[in-house]
């Protein structure tokens, strides 16, 4: 039995290089535990259209559907901050790729 490593290309916050970010500049991948994706706006359809075509295209990006642990939804009413605080917390090994380098990985290997 051969152990391999395999090398992940990840930024400073430990998520793939090549991950797709969430559009809007209000909007953010956040630190771990779970690493919540966030979305922030005074509109919540807004926020939770952005939140469904990010999934889209990580799903896309990452080749099988991103795991979402959970949905959390807060407010800030404090002054000058959007008003909703979506958050997605995802499995921080699909953020970092790892589904998709695997399958690389093992179609490199296998001369695909």
């Amino acid at each position: 039995m051969s152990e391999e490593t395999i090398q992940l290309d990840l930024n400073e916050s430990g998520v793939a290089v090549d991950l797709p970010l969430p559009a809007n500049n209000r909007d953010g991948v956040q630190g771990v535990p779970y690493r919540p994706v966030e979305f922030r706006d005074d509109d919540l359809p807004s926020a939770l259209e952005r939140a469904a075509a990010w999934l889209r295209q990580t799903q896309d990006w990452l080749g099988e559907p991103v795991d979402v642990i959970a949905v959390h939804l807060d407010y800030d009413d404090r002054h000058g901050n959007p008003y909703y605080d979506l958050k997605l917390l995802c499995n921080e090994e699909d953020l970092a790729g790892v589904p998709k380098v695997m399958r690389e990985h093992e179609g490199s290997a296998t001369g695909q």
